[in-house]
């Protein structure tokens, strides 16, 4: 490999030498991490990795409030996921398919929440949502109601509203790429003979864009299980990510945390390695 002979060799050098710099990242920034959260998990003191005890990893198997944590993490996110990727292909397909003024900045707009901050995402909702918000004292004005219960921003709804602005940028740069090499002469056969708009689309243009579809979930839930600002803010919903900075500071639950953690990156790697057998598909030609 130093001193490769045959193109082959050349060829594996060249993929070394351009990986090396992501595994000297990846050893600082995620195995190192780990072999500390491990150990963590298995602490004995608080305070410091000393001594072994299984206690945090009981804790967490025997304590309901762990268990409705993970179930709260997997649907919400579930949920905020299948919402955003639905809005972003219906979004890129408008991108893609058709021309209207202003589109550059109406992709600009789009791509925007991906540069906000969580907590900047959350105090938007406050203040379009919560009390005082924007959209809450126009429906009162229309409805004659009160504010006070008219206001969503620190319910399971403004969470939910909060994601989906942060993950719909995400989900539509994604299938924004998918949907250019679709092939568009199969859609133009599926409509010469007699195909709808709706038909073209479920039989022809959604089959090629279904790798594009599985990546954009793939990328948006995964984004959507590490949302930290929003939730901490908003708090309407005790999920893993806010789960992990309520043990660390309150009683400073270091090994629990740990154990958080490694469920957290155990169960993301799986699912990523996973969804990715199903983004493989047969390219309708024509």
């Amino acid at each position: 490999m130093i001193r490769p002979e045959t193109e082959q060799e050349r060829e594996r050098r060249r993929i070394v030498v351009m990986c090396l710099p992501f595994f000297v990242l990846a050893t600082f920034a995620a195995f190192i991490p780990l072999v500390v959260m491990a150990r963590m998990s298995v602490s004995a003191d608080q305070f410091e990795n000393s001594g072994f005890s299984m206690e945090a990893w009981y804790t967490l198997a025997t304590e309901s409030v762990y268990l409705t944590v993970a179930w709260n993490t997997l649907w919400f996110a579930t949920l905020a996921t299948v919402a955003s990727v639905i809005f972003g292909v219906g979004i890129s397909h408008a991108l893609e398919k058709y021309e209207f003024p202003f589109k550059g900045f109406v992709v600009s707009m789009i791509s925007f929440p991906i540069a906000l901050p969580g907590i900047v995402v959350a105090f938007m909702i406050i203040v379009l949502l919560g009390r005082q918000g924007l959209l809450t004292h126009t429906v009162a004005f229309f409805t004659g109601g009160s504010p006070l219960d008219i206001a969503v921003a620190t319910t399971v709804f403004g969470l939910f509203c909060g994601y989906v602005y942060s993950l719909i940028p995400r989900s539509t740069m994604v299938l924004r790429g998918t949907y250019t090499e679709v092939n568009t002469d199969a859609e133009e056969a599926a409509r010469a003979l007699g195909a709808g708009s709706l038909r073209t689309f479920y039989h022809v243009t959604l089959p090629e864009i279904r790798p594009g579809v599985v990546a954009a979930f793939i990328l948006t839930f995964r984004s959507a299980l590490a949302i930290f600002g929003t939730v901490l803010v908003l708090q309407s919903l005790n999920v893993a990510t806010l789960r992990i900075d309520r043990e660390i500071a309150v009683g400073f639950n270091s090994q629990i945390a740990g154990a958080i953690g490694l469920i957290y990156f155990a169960f993301i790697l799986a699912f990523t390695f996973v969804s990715l057998r199903f983004t493989e598909t047969d390219v309708v030609e024509i």
